[in-house]
């Protein structure tokens, strides 16, 4: 309560005197925050609880939707059009969700441990050009098939009582559908130093292992080979011309060429460029192959699914039909019989006396109403057959066999797409694999109506022999051919020909003449394949697979072994590999566009990137620091006229920096702690710094790698009453995070007494215009 005044008294005093950063709102929560993020395109608030709740928040603090993943989330960020929220877990999965509702739209294994860092990037208007427009991706699939299936549901279910159906399929489609308007790639990174690509969050397109990456340390006179080990990433950003990606990480520099020196190499937090220059150059060709490949993902699901569907649904029918007919064997045995329930159905069938077995069995055991439920049962499985082949399975296989035709012809764009590792002889054998696919669902339809004929004759015998057994009438039982009586008994009795298409483990054994008009057919080309008869449905599905991820795979090692290391800059030491494990120091990443180069080439634009961390204490033996540096990996740099430059502000010692985020127009916002103090009440500052008023210094990229090129600067002192910026005091004792948003304007701090204060950070802002923005 207390709090709750001195902060309405401090509200209202700094309107009265203009203190800048307006509170929109002050709000006690029931939950500690770990993690929070700004949606880029709506007032909207992504929120982590310490117990991995995921909570979605309007700016007026509105609750959406609160989800449960049921895993340890470690990271989040959004898709850049603001529609899915991106969630890292602690054992290596990447979670995208619908921000409508929360959904769970896709599940990617992207890591074997913690994803500790996310970053979703689209590719920025400005860096395309007329020939992007001459390349740009169009899906040929709706001028030939009708939508696309989705995953079939068993009838007379609602959608999720299954597990097999997903009530949100029409958002799925919509997210597999929306990307394709504009590229983008989500980047991750995890605790063991691996870093993984994906495009639109959903094909993956490289990974790059930074502890086996070599990294080339230039010195006044030579270069040097250097590599980190024991690399823990912790901030990953890729710029918006896809050009470079800058991680932090934390690990040991290592000298390759002499392992001897290797004790006196910098262990602690380095800065890292990659050159990623093959998403931009390649974006044309990674964008048509990307959209293909997540597409043919979806309706490989929905094959996986209709064939295990189709397994279920069969096998619960048979084991109904074995279940009642495994009686008469019993019965057989019990009367002293030596005959098969074979011998006894076919000398019914031929007018022969029916044995008292046989009898009891039709009378007693199996009855009139037993026999149609389980005729029931295997005409409902049958017509549920019917219907996933014709509406899930048929129509997927075809539009995933027309896409793979499709990267087929791409392949065959040698000077274009090999650069990506689109392979034309492995398209070719996946191709083919499909095509064999094809026939194995029109072989499967053939058998499965055949068997349920087969049934229904059986079934129609059985019940008039029931109905003359209990002298009943048999006018109103349909007439069954005898001969597919025989057919039944010999070959489906005790066979289950649809259950051996839908196993893996099946091999089918066919005549000589078979085989010899199979070779035939295949001198008239289109396929070699000559044995795809031996193997059953779900065999044939499972080759596909594997050869989709083969030929896939290629543009994966592809890409991951162009994407480079161009330098590296240790930023500070720490004096123990146990310090090392434990340091999660506040940092932000971000690039900002050089407005000359815009104004010249408006296709053409480069960026300066900018890097802000604290510092801990006792490193480069400083205490309560941040450091900030510029153009670490700006390509125009050079040995002779370097541009990387930087500086070091010392906070004051009242105060502790908790969190900070680079902002819009090269700012930097600071979240500083006051320190408890039993004589005067908590007291926290918000501040923003406008990161050019300070003096850069510039530094060496010339000195030996167990130097810290940051002991060249002198601190700073950060002075809270000079015009270098604004400074809002906050009357709580915050702690992480500090949630900006640079497109909206507005911050997010919590403290820890569970308070969330909403800030407008940019005074000159339609404020109503923030406060009537919902989500559509």
């Amino acid at each position: 309560m207390a709090e709750d005044q001195m902060e309405e008294v401090a509200s209202s005093s700094a309107a009265a005197s203009g203190t800048p950063f307006q509170l929109q709102f002050d709000k006690p929560i029931p939950f500690q925050i770990k993690l929070a993020e700004w949606n880029p395109e709506k007032d909207l608030l992504a929120m982590v609880t310490d117990d991995s709740k995921v909570l979605l928040h309007r700016f007026n603090w509105q609750r959406l939707w609160t989800i449960s993943p049921g895993k340890c989330i470690t990271s989040i960020c959004w898709s850049p059009d603001g529609k899915v929220v991106a969630l890292g877990t602690e054992d290596g999965l990447v979670l995208l969700h619908d921000v409508e509702n929360g959904k769970m739209l896709r599940s990617n294994k992207s890591h074997d441990v913690a994803v500790v860092c996310l970053n979703w990037v689209e590719d920025e208007p400005l860096s395309r050009t007329d020939k992007d427009d001459l390349l740009s991706y169009e899906d040929r699939t709706t001028r030939f098939f009708p939508p696309a299936p989705v995953m079939p549901r068993v009838g007379g279910l609602n959608s999720g009582d299954t597990g097999l159906a997903d009530e949100n399929e029409e958002a799925i489609q919509a997210f597999s559908s929306a990307f394709c308007q504009r590229f983008n790639i989500l980047s991750s990174g995890d605790k063991i130093g691996c870093i993984c690509f994906s495009i639109f969050g959903i094909f993956p397109v490289g990974k790059i292992n930074i502890n086996k990456v070599p990294i080339l340390v230039q010195s006044s006179q030579y270069k040097t080979s250097y590599r980190l080990q024991d690399a823990s990433i912790s901030k990953v950003s890729l710029s918006t011309n896809l050009h470079q990606l800058v991680l932090l990480c934390c690990g040991k520099l290592i000298n390759t060429e002499n392992l001897s020196i290797s004790k006196d190499i910098s262990v602690g937090l380095h800065c890292v460029h990659l050159d990623t220059s093959i998403f931009s150059n390649r974006k044309n060709e990674l964008h048509q192959v990307s959209q293909q490949a997540s597409s043919i993902q979806d309706l490989v699901e929905v094959v996986r699914t209709s064939i295990s569907m189709m397994s279920k649904q069969w096998s619960n029918a048979m084991n109904l039909f074995h279940e009642k007919f495994s009686a008469l064997p019993s019965l057989i045995t019990a009367h002293g019989m030596e005959s098969s329930s074979e011998d006894e159905f076919l000398s019914l069938l031929f007018g022969t006396r029916t044995s008292p077995a046989l009898h009891q069995f039709l009378v007693s055991s199996l009855g009139e109403a037993g026999l149609k439920r389980i005729a029931k049962a295997i005409d409902s499985a049958g017509r549920e057959l019917r219907i996933v082949v014709s509406e899930h399975l048929q129509p997927a296989v075809e539009i995933i066999s027309f896409r793979l035709a499709e990267l087929r012809g791409l392949a065959r764009w040698r000077s274009r797409f090999q650069n990506i590792g689109l392979d034309e002889k492995l398209m070719d054998g996946v191709t083919e694999r499909v095509g064999m696919l094809i026939v194995q669902v029109e072989r499967f339809s053939r058998v499965a109506a055949t068997v349920l004929y087969l049934f229904q004759n059986f079934f129609s015998w059985v019940l008039k022999c029931v109905k003359i057994l209990l002298s009943e009438p048999t006018d109103q039982v349909p007439p069954a051919n005898s001969e597919l009586v025989v057919i039944f008994l010999k070959f489906l009795l005790d066979k289950d020909p649809i259950k051996q298409l839908l196993e893996t483990d099946q091999i089918f054994e066919w005549d000589i003449d078979t085989a010899r008009q199979v070779e035939q057919l295949v001198v008239f080309g289109g396929f070699t394949d000559t044995q795809f008869l031996e193997r059953s449905l779900a065999k044939q599905f499972s080759e596909l697979e594997e050869s989709m991820k083969e030929a896939f795979l290629m543009p994966f090692t592809t890409i991951s072994s162009q994407i480079q290391c161009q330098g590296s800059l240790p930023l500070y030491p720490v004096t123990s590999s146990e310090a090392l494990s434990s340091t999660c120091t506040a940092s932000s990443i971000s690039f900002y566009k050089q407005d000359e180069d815009a104004q010249h080439s408006p296709c053409s634009y480069s960026l300066t990137d900018y890097i802000c961390f604290k510092i801990p204490d006792g490193s480069l033996n400083l205490r309560n620091c941040i450091g900030v540096i510029k153009d670490f990996c700006n390509s125009r740099s050079t040995i002779s006229t370097p541009s990387l430059s930087g500086f070091l502000l010392r906070i004051p010692d009242e105060y502790e920096c908790v969190d900070l985020s680079l902002y819009k127009d090269n700012q930097v916002v600071l979240l500083l702690s006051g320190k408890f103090s039993s004589e005067s009440p908590a007291r926290s500052l918000m501040v923003m710094l406008q990161i050019e008023n300070f003096s850069f210094s510039q530094l060496s990229r010339t000195l030996p790698a167990n130097c810290n090129s940051l002991q060249e600067l002198v601190a700073l002192e950060l002075q809270l009453d000079t015009d270098h910026g604004k400074v809002r005091s906050i009357p709580h004792l915050l702690s992480t995070p500090l949630a900006v948003s640079a497109s909206r304007g507005v911050a997010c701090v919590f403290s820890s007494r569970r308070h969330a204060l909403v800030y407008i950070l940019d005074e000159d802002e339609d404020e109503g215009e923030d406060e009537d923005s919902e989500m559509e």
